[in-house]
This record gives structure tokens, sequence and C-alpha cells, in this order.
């Protein structure tokens, strides 16, 4: 499925183009001299806010700058997965080009971009919930939008991703985007998203970012969520636990047993909901003592752990529940 739309701003001027006048006489040329000048002044607006060109400085200053005490949204009917819910995460085509859709289990996290049509209704028919992944802070050049990124918005390469660069998170034109990525994912039926690269301020971005800028961006784009039905997870992020554990509705982690940070997440577990884990390191997929080993610590501290290939194409697959482990290959 293709990118949502156009840009509104064009889209708008195109339909009152066409409409105007359609039953009434031509316009006189006194009248269209005498309306030109709001005419220009109109499309010269909606371009602006459709572009969002100019500097960083312009870009982040272009309309209001998020509000990092913005209160979280949290009436709503939308998808709220449970403190023991179990999961699946596959982001990449599997051996035979596909998504397995074959695990029970109550959810599944897929790309928002990538996953067919065909995928997400199989998963809602089995009775799956759908999460939609999609990067919130890098730029990917081979995403259906990039055309649509401003360059004074994207930072510094991504560790060892070349193809993906840090966005300025203070940009209106990224707010824009990433509404409308949001947009999508409601469109494409999605129960919640999973929006990835979510400390930038954290990271050698190439812009100035703090702590509040990042709260700011990721409350605006957990509320946005809510605002369109969209149950949303916080994505790694480890040090802005506390302060965002009450905008998002779960957490997917990478590797906190590997790196001993799984404490930080105990505030989504208190305030019963889910984390979802998944673990990359050679001993816990070599080692059926090691997973085993995993697995009660994983029960202990009640996170929905899974072994998985860091390209998760399913290649193999161990999941832990909170009252042992099962494997799944």
């Amino acid at each position: 499925m293709g990118r949502a739309g156009g840009p509104e701003g064009r889209t708008a001027v195109a339909h009152a183009m066409e409409s105007r006048n359609s039953d009434g006489p031509a316009m006189t040329g006194q009248l269209a001299r005498r309306l030109l000048p709001l005419v220009c002044a109109v499309v010269f607006a909606l371009i602006a806010g459709c572009t969002a060109g100019g500097t960083d400085n312009d870009n982040a200053s272009s309309g209001t700058p998020l509000d990092p005490d913005v209160p979280p949204v949290t009436d709503g009917d939308w998808y709220r997965p449970g403190g023991d819910a179990s999961w699946q995460w596959q982001l990449q085509p599997d051996a035979d080009g596909g998504i397995n859709t074959d695990y029970d289990v109550d959810v599944y996290d897929v790309d928002l971009f990538d996953a067919p049509d065909e995928v997400i209704e199989k998963l809602h028919t089995d009775g799956r919930a759908v999460i939609c992944y999609f990067s919130a802070g890098t730029y990917e050049d081979f995403r259906d939008d990039a055309g649509e990124f401003d360059p004074p918005a994207l930072g510094e390469p991504l560790g060892d991703f070349p193809d993906e660069r840090w966005l300025d998170i203070r940009s209106a034109h990224v707010h824009r985007i990433m509404l409308a990525r949001l947009d999508l994912a409601a469109a494409r039926g999605c129960d919640g998203v999973e929006p990835d690269n979510v400390d930038a301020y954290a990271n050698d971005s190439g812009f100035d970012l703090t702590a509040r800028d990042q709260l700011a961006y990721n409350r605006f784009i957990a509320n946005a969520a809510h605002q369109r039905g969209l149950a949303v997870g916080l994505k790694n992020d480890l040090d802005q636990v506390e302060q965002l554990v009450d905008y998002f509705d779960f957490s997917v982690n990478e590797q906190c047993f590997e790196y001993a940070e799984c404490e930080a997440l105990r505030p989504f577990i208190d305030a019963g909901k889910p984390v979802f884990n998944a673990e990359y390191a050679s001993g816990y997929v070599e080692s059926a003592v090691a997973r085993e080993a995993l697995c009660i610590d994983a029960a202990a501290l009640r996170l929905q752990t899974l072994v998985l290939p860091v390209d998760l194409d399913d290649a193999f697959r161990f999941s832990c529940e909170s009252a042992g482990m099962s494997n799944n290959e």
C-alpha cells in the first residue's frame, strides 16, 4: 500500500480551483484581479505549511514548539494490551519471502510500510492485535515517503546503518510527516504503533537536542497516536521511562538482559503494561541452558521475552512466557 495521499494544502487548492464558480458565469477580469492577492496569499501559506523549508533553526521554530509538559491523552477506545500479552516481532520477510502468521500470540509487531494488507487481515481474522513499526526518529532512504523530508532536518548517520540519519525532532516539518505516518497506520487497520529511535538526545544526532526536547517529541507522538485510536509503545529510551510511562501503552525493549538494564522498565510492569523484550546475544541462541536461565529471570520480572535473530526475519524464535519457557522454531 502506498503513501496516504499527497500534501493536504495542494489537495485543498486543487479542490477549490475545480469547484469555484462551477455552476455560474465565468469570473470577470476585475473580480479576478481583486481576488488574486488573496488567492496568492492563501496558496503561499499552504505551500509553506506543506514544505516547512528553510534552515535548521527555521524548521525548529516554525509553528509552536512542542510542549514537554502536555498531559497524556488517556481517554479513548484503543487497544490496550494486558501485562501478560504474548507477542511476535517480524519486520523482515522470512526465507519464503513472507510473514509467518502461525504463532499463537496476542500481538504481532510488523512493518508499517512493508507488511502486506493480507497479512494484517489474516492476523485480525486469527484474533491477533497488529502493532505497526516505523522509525519516528530517523530518516530511512528506502521508505515510500523519503522524498518528503526536508534536507536541513537530516542529521548524522545512525551507527551501523548508513542509510538512516537522525532527524531534528524539533522540526515542524518532521512532526507533519510523523502525523501522516500515524494516519497511515490508522488507515491500514493497525491496532497500535511502535515508533522507533526516540532517543536522539542521547545519541550523536548532529543536533543540539535536550532531554526536554525528547520528552516533548515522545509525548507528542504518543498523544497523536491515541487521538487516532492507536495504542503506542515506547521503544527503548530507558532514561525517560518514569516520565513517559503514563503516555504509552506498552514498552518494546531490546537487550535489557544483555546490558543489565531491565530494572529500568519496572514502571511499565507496575502499571500493568507489558514489556515486550527481545534478546539477540549468541549465548542465548546457542545454549538452551542460557535460555532457560534467561527465561527464569524474565518470569521474575514479568517481561515478555523473545530470543530472536537481529534481522527480525523469523529465521528462529525462542519464546519465554511468564510461567516458564516455550521454544518455537
